[in-house]
């Protein structure tokens, strides 16, 4: 079963990590920041291990994106969504067995100040 894992965060200001631009990850004491990166890494080794993990990118500063809407001819806007705080920062691929295998990395992906959107993969 394939899933995207989609990073949600801020885009003021833009950077990745995000954590490292996250006003709630920032506040944590040092040492709490230092635990959830090893955590994520140690998440990331392990789905890389177990072949669940099939790619991910960062993605660039929202400012720079452009939306296209089409209302009767194309029409090109600035960023990739109207009127929102925030913007997708990045994305994982993966492919897990169980829905629940799913949520649980879902769950370990969410950092403080950010939101992650699980999203299954259409097949055709």
């Amino acid at each position: 079963m394939k899933y995207v894992v989609l990073i949600h965060s801020s885009p003021q200001p833009w950077g990745h990590p995000t954590g490292d631009t996250v006003p709630e990850h920032q506040a944590l004491p040092k040492a709490e920041r230092e635990r959830l990166n090893a955590n994520f890494e140690k998440l990331l080794t392990e789905l890389q291990a177990n072949g669940e993990l099939l790619g991910g990118e960062a993605l660039g500063d929202p400012a720079t994106s452009r939306l296209y809407r089409y209302t009767g001819k194309p029409v090109v806007t600035d960023g990739p969504y109207s009127e929102s705080k925030e913007h997708l920062a990045g994305f994982f691929l993966i492919d897990v067995d169980t829905p629940e295998r799913a949520d649980e990395v879902g769950r370990a992906f969410a950092g403080p100040g950010e939101t992650v959107e699980l999203r299954p993969i259409h097949v055709f």
